[in-house]
């Protein structure tokens, strides 16, 4: 198994996003299984999350069943690329008005 899960993700990753070049993977192993590291350009962030985070289930889901095949336990972990939405935490809640406040900028 050496580096194929890590060959796996990158190939898959790389036929899903805009800029192949800037996927990374890295690969490493502990006490706990393989970790393996992915970055992507920080426009590719949604094509490799999907929908609800449907994308990045389905390849731990691959991940586990290819760990499981060689006695291994996978894990996939997405890095947050520099200069993304969510780096900066999230919106600031929008300022809620009053009742009064909503009627008056009603206009008829």
């Amino acid at each position: 198994m050496e580096e194929r899960d890590a060959q796996f993700v990158e190939a898959v990753v790389k036929m899903l996003v805009d800029h192949p070049d800037d996927v990374a993977v890295e690969r490493t192993v502990d006490e706990m299984g393989v970790l393996i590291t992915l970055s992507v350009h920080a426009d590719d962030m949604g094509m490799v999350i999907g929908r609800e985070g449907s994308t990045a289930k389905a390849l731990r889901t691959l991940l586990r069943v290819v760990g499981a095949r060689n006695n291994a336990r996978v894990n996939l972990k997405i890095n947050e690329p520099e200069g993304s939405a969510q780096e900066s935490g999230p919106a600031p809640a929008p300022e809620k008005k009053t009742l009064d406040e909503v009627v008056g900028d009603i206009q008829i």
